[in-house]
């Protein structure tokens, strides 16, 4: 028996930031034998809108306007926008991943799947290859659903899409047709950011998880080392991850710290404070709870095309990675990725 909005809130508790679904076993989530818990596409398939929402996201691929460059491609004719990408979807990989956020990987791992092309142009990007060259293999709407089949059946706790704002559609085909062959994990919708709120809102409903980086703060900036081009990317990340929020929330995890639900948002800092972090803490506090998952990172390499750029052609410093982790206490932020914690307690101790 599913569980109605008012038993599944009753059911919550909070733990250390996040609410916690109590009563939920391994059984119960872990490959999608929900007894307490189901995601939310199963909802929306039982009140027989699921496929009407492919219909609408599919017809987008007759003008192109996915994301905020809105290019225009007839797509379904055959032609390419900015980010290369046809109507048929094309996959780098499918695994469990591990070095995700915890609260996304457990035992069993995070089920990413990585989309090949990108709507965005970092100059940095690690997956260079993937976003920018397009490296891949095609498939159809029916070989993505068994993919995501495929990762629950090797004990995934989620199906994480990774860059997914151009095949939002494909996506969305392979949820439906996923759903009826036994589907029973979230969706985690992993994306750069660079989305139209308008778009989001056809996930709602469908989408349990959230996972927008937010990578700078200042127009300039992201149009010189991020889009390539537009200066909009603060605008319409910001306002997609608001109507994110109001879709999803604040994170709820199971009783193993699992996330069933909820925002999660990425942010990683760069050299000369190019990314902006202190003004992106001070966004997140002004206009979401300040327990809202925030993972600051500090992976930053000099990938890519990064070494041409003189300001951002090294690695950060202990000290911008510090002062990063300082502006989000500061900023009252209480939900900071705990691997992001431990590594500044280990840079503040070497640091002495």
């Amino acid at each position: 028996m599913s569980m109605t909005r008012r038993h599944f809130m009753k059911k919550l508790g909070v733990v250390g930031g996040a609410a916690v679904l109590n009563g939920c076993s391994p059984e119960d989530t872990a490959q999608g034998h929900s007894v307490s818990w189901e995601p939310a596409y199963t909802q929306l398939q039982r009140e027989g809108r699921l496929a009407e929402r492919v219909q609408q996201a599919y017809r987008k691929f007759e003008q192109c306007d996915l994301c905020p460059r809105r290019c225009g491609a007839r797509r379904s004719a055959g032609e390419t926008g900015f980010c290369g990408a046809t109507t048929r979807v094309k996959v780098y990989s499918h695994n469990p991943h591990f070095g995700e956020e915890l609260p996304l990987v457990g035992r069993g791992g995070s089920g990413t799947i990585f989309f090949s092309h990108c709507n965005l142009r970092c100059v940095f990007c690690q997956n260079w290859p993937i976003a920018h060259l397009g490296h891949g293999r095609e498939i159809r709407d029916a070989e993505l659903a068994e993919l995501m089949l495929d990762l629950q059946r090797r004990g995934c706790h989620n199906i994480n899409v990774v860059t997914p704002t151009h095949v939002m559609p494909n996506i969305l085909s392979a949820v439906h047709l996923a759903l009826k062959k036994g589907l029973r994990l979230p969706i985690c919708y992993n994306t750069g950011g660079y989305e139209r709120a308008e778009n989001i809102k056809l996930l709602d409903g469908i989408v349990d998880i959230y996972l927008p980086d937010l990578k700078f703060m200042d127009s300039a900036e992201s149009a010189r080392y991020a889009v390539t081009g537009p200066e909009d990317y603060p605008e319409m990340a910001q306002q997609a991850i608001l109507e994110m929020h109001r879709q999803v929330g604040e994170l709820v995890t199971d009783d193993r710290g699992l996330a069933l639900r909820g925002l999660m948002i990425r942010h990683l800092v760069m050299p000369n404070r190019v990314a902006g972090t202190r003004e992106f803490v001070a966004w997140v506090a002004e206009h979401l709870p300040r327990n809202t998952y925030v993972n600051i990172m500090a992976q930053y390499r000099v990938e890519h095309r990064a070494f041409e750029h003189e300001r951002i052609a090294r690695a950060i410093t202990s000290q911008e990675f510090l002062e990063a982790i300082d502006w989000a206490e500061q900023a009252g932020l209480s939900n900071l990725d705990e691997r992001s914690l431990a590594m500044a307690r280990m840079h503040r101790r070497r640091l002495g």
